[in-house]
């Protein structure tokens, strides 16, 4: 979301939310819609186009799918990445419901480095979020029985996990969920703050 922090200053990467297909300005991410054909008995999704991604500069050749569901609204889980050799790229979408999906830059050399994007991801839209290595990545569901789809281009390495505590202050997300409300595992809760973390990127 386009907030402020107390400071007067947004860590928020401007992103191509409104105009569905665009790159972002600093490479953070692409924001894509599905192509979905309807009529009288339902309709037909486009979920996953390797030759159209190609046209946005997206050439990685996924290795897994996961899928998540998560019961209820206010349910937050990250904000997670994969330290190299097992960095992960991700491309998110909504099967089920929908979701505020967020997106931190923790390559060192980046311009937006400490910054994020963020972006609604509803199975009633289809929008997909392409997420490059080098991000943390977390997701707070906005509804209900929500089930979530992403692709990695990497398996999942669990020596090599790491994650920021959600709702640091540096970072400074605005989160749909108040943080007394939100459900996040233990796990979760005690990852480190920002300022604690050495990015391996």
């Amino acid at each position: 979301m386009d907030g402020e922090t107390e400071a007067g200053r947004t860590r928020e990467i401007p992103c191509a939310r409104r105009a569905l297909g665009r790159r972002a300005g600093t490479n953070a991410a692409i924001y894509a819609a599905q192509r979905c054909a309807k009529d009288s008995r339902g309709w037909f999704a486009e979920t996953y186009n390797a030759a159209r991604l190609k046209e946005f500069g997206i050439e990685n050749e996924f290795a897994q799918d996961n899928h998540a569901f998560s019961s209820e609204a206010g349910i937050v889980r990250g904000l997670h990445f994969q330290r190299p050799p097992a960095a992960q790229a991700k491309l998110v979408h909504a099967l089920r419901g929908a979701i505020f999906d967020v997106a931190v830059d923790l390559r060192k050399k980046s311009a937006s480095y400490g910054k994020f994007v963020s972006a609604k991801l509803s199975a009633a839209v289809g929008e997909q979020l392409f997420i490059p290595a080098g991000f943390a990545h977390g997701y707070c569901t906005l509804d209900a029985d929500t089930e979530v789809l992403y692709k990695v281009d990497a398996a999942y390495a669990p020596a090599a996990e790491g994650g920021i505590v959600w709702n640091d202050s540096d970072l400074a997300i605005s989160w749909p969920v108040d943080a007394k409300k939100a459900r996040l595992s233990e796990k979760d809760l005690a990852l480190p703050r920002f300022r604690d973390f050495e990015s391996p990127f």
